[in-house]
């Protein structure tokens, strides 16, 4: 297991450009699984959990090619097996994506209940609820989801929380389904919007793309297409945060400010002088960051993913910040790791209090999740001397090549392989 040495204490200068959004990918390229055309998805970052995607995809006869650095050409013309076993489900929750358009399209599917990042439980009542109302016999057997209907029929479709997953999946699902699905209490996350796009260019007929009810009237069936994944939003956002954390001066090109409004906002009320040119983002911090308190929420709220990076900052920020965590029980696992490298937090339930101090000391700590490892990342740059990061194969899940950027940025950082 890789780790990072970080020498902290350098403000950041320079610019980068920010990788295609990963939960945008993922589902964009499970939706290849409802055409026997050709797909062609580019900006596709090269991350673990996109070559996890890809094993399961080939796993069931889908071919898939890499085109230079960030292009992906797949085809699914015939699935040998509408399996996704354990073995890779385990490792990426996402992987329960492929059950919705398995269904649609092939009229089974057998997906193993899924794993992914230790923050909590993330059930898949929804999605099992979802397709049921759209005819599937489902049952639960030796831990898969076994899924089966001759053709899906359009539902009303009302879920009891907002679920990015259970929305693309239904989503996916309907595409294909016979009359129309309405999803009530939908996500409205850009990387739902970004799948929602890719599928209409399939052919999908889809109203209320970006609203919480989505309606979907379903097709005989999709076609090829070739589609552009949007950048991703936390991606931006994390860089922002070393910034605010570090001072210095950065941009940010090949990004999607429209999508970030919550994080920019923050990061401005804490200091940092952030101005927007199209797809770039400029950012500047020439004084310690003020603390900025944040609840998460769905969007168009603070998004969960961005926590442990804000935490971070507020970790070297003038003044106490209150941070409450309302999506995932066990989100606060970084905190512990921030402790040891001097941070002043203290945890009442599902809220954090951060009283920050004026720098924090170099340490050895260790990732516990794919976000939490960016948080920490951010820690040790703030900090006054080295900082080790253990177990970092946790942020190559997420990030397409992270201590290269932050090298181009003037940080010191180095990958030590184990």
């Amino acid at each position: 297991m890789d780790s990072f040495l970080v020498r902290g204490g350098k403000p950041l200068h320079g610019e980068v450009s920010i990788s295609g959004a990963k939960n945008a990918a993922l589902p964009i390229l499970c939706a290849s699984l409802l055409t026997a055309e050709p797909v062609t998805i580019t900006n596709v970052p090269r991350l673990r959990d996109i070559n996890t995607c890809l094993r399961l995809l080939g796993s069931m006869g889908v071919q898939c090619f890499w085109h230079g650095e960030n292009q992906l050409a797949l085809r699914a013309e015939e699935i040998s097996e509408p399996i996704a076993s354990y073995d890779l489900v385990k490792t990426m929750r996402a992987s329960i994506l492929v059950l919705g358009p398995l269904v649609a399209r092939f009229g089974e599917a057998s997906v193993s209940l899924p794993g992914g990042c230790a923050i909590g439980q993330r059930p898949v009542d929804q999605h099992i609820k979802g397709l049921q109302a759209m005819g599937a016999e489902i049952t639960i057997e030796k831990g898969y989801i076994h899924a089966k209907a001759k053709r899906l029929k359009g539902a009303r479709i009302v879920t009891d929380m907002v679920t990015v997953t259970g929305t693309e999946n239904l989503m996916m699902a309907a595409a294909l389904a016979e009359g129309t699905t309405i999803i009530e209490n939908a996500a409205r996350e850009p990387e739902v919007v970004d799948l929602a796009k890719m599928l209409v260019k399939m052919g999908a007929k889809i109203e209320g793309i970006g609203t919480d009810t989505i309606t979907v009237h379903g097709v005989e069936k999709l076609h090829g297409c070739e589609y552009q994944v949007m950048p991703d939003r936390i991606e931006a956002g994390t860089f922002l945060c070393a910034v605010a954390a570090c001072g210095g001066n950065i941009t940010l090109n090949n990004t999607d400010a429209d999508s970030m409004d919550a994080t920019i906002e923050k990061l401005r009320t804490a200091g940092v002088s952030i101005e927007v040119d199209g797809t770039k983002i400029h950012a500047s911090m020439n004084t310690r960051p003020k603390a900025v308190g944040a609840r998460t929420a769905p969007f168009p709220g603070f998004a969960t993913d961005m926590q442990a990076q804000l935490m971070a900052v507020n970790c070297v920020a003038d003044g106490t910040a209150v941070v409450n965590e309302t999506i995932f029980e066990n989100r606060f696992m970084h905190v512990q790791e921030m402790v040891r490298l001097g941070a002043n937090i203290e945890i009442e339930g599902h809220t954090a209090i951060i009283k920050g101090v004026e720098r924090l000391d170099g340490a050895t700590v260790m990732a516990t999740d794919l976000r939490a490892s960016a948080g920490l990342v951010i820690a040790g740059l703030a900090a006054g001397d080295e900082t080790r990061i253990d177990r970092i194969y946790h942020l190559d899940r997420g990030y397409d090549r992270m201590e290269e950027k932050l090298r181009k940025l003037g940080a010191d950082v180095t990958r030590v392989a184990q």
